[in-house]
């Protein structure tokens, strides 16, 4: 591949984007979020007042998009049409919208190659649910993230109370567990290890000891120094 690929895939709550954030920042790549794209689709859906099984426009609405991935002091920024809607895609309903919008096989098409597009010199960590598997199938590293599913529900918990957010750990635990089953049983790309993915369990890890072991299985392949 021209441009050298990490796929970081794993459920909600498993640490993913945290990780890859991290990874792609200690080694200066680009890094793609590509569950804030599916976020989106079902944000723009909502905001054009699609019905919630309109297949065909939320797929229409997914290639129209116009997205920018901003980094800041504060973090990564998402803009949809110039606004920031940042705050919005970190909701939990965005979540649930997202679990649904990507069961659709017409919108994971849709958004491939917009995906694809993000993988530009020096290299990509990309996070997700299929990037290793159907995004990026040719990847040089791919992780498989995991964790237990009281320790998922636990960590989400955890960040949206400091987010000030009025939470349920009952609920945020019903919710992934909800997720997790459409996720790994839906027709189109189920969430899932690649046959050569390396599958870490975070459960009781700190973020440190997961970024160091990624940045390990990357040195391994000669990705960076």
């Amino acid at each position: 591949m021209a441009t050298p690929i990490v796929t970081i895939d794993g459920p909600s709550g498993s640490g993913k984007g945290t990780v890859s954030r991290a990874v792609a920042s200690i080694v200066s790549w680009h890094r793609l979020d590509s569950g804030a794209l599916y976020r989106l689709v079902a944000l723009v859906g909502r905001e054009q007042g699609l019905a919630p099984d309109d297949v065909k426009r939320h797929a229409e609405a997914a290639l129209a998009m116009d997205v920018s991935f901003l980094e800041g002091p504060e973090g990564e920024r998402v803009l949809l049409g110039g606004q920031d809607v940042t705050a919005e895609l970190r909701s939990e309903s965005a979540g649930a919208g997202a679990s649904r919008v990507a069961a659709w096989p017409q919108v994971r098409q849709a958004l491939l190659e917009r995906q694809q597009a993000f993988a530009r010199p020096p290299g990509l960590v990309a996070d997700g649910r299929d990037m290793g598997t159907v995004v990026f199938p040719r990847a040089e590293v791919k992780i498989f993230l995991t964790a237990s599913p009281e320790e998922r529900a636990l960590r989400r918990y955890k960040q949206l109370k400091d987010k000030g957010s009025g939470v349920s750990l009952a609920a945020l635990s019903r919710e992934i567990a909800e997720r997790d089953a459409r996720d790994t049983t839906r027709r189109a790309a189920p969430l899932k290890p690649a046959p050569d993915a390396h599958v870490i369990d975070s459960t009781g890890l700190a973020i440190e000891e997961v970024v160091g072991r990624v940045l390990t299985l990357g040195r391994s392949r000669s990705l960076w120094p």
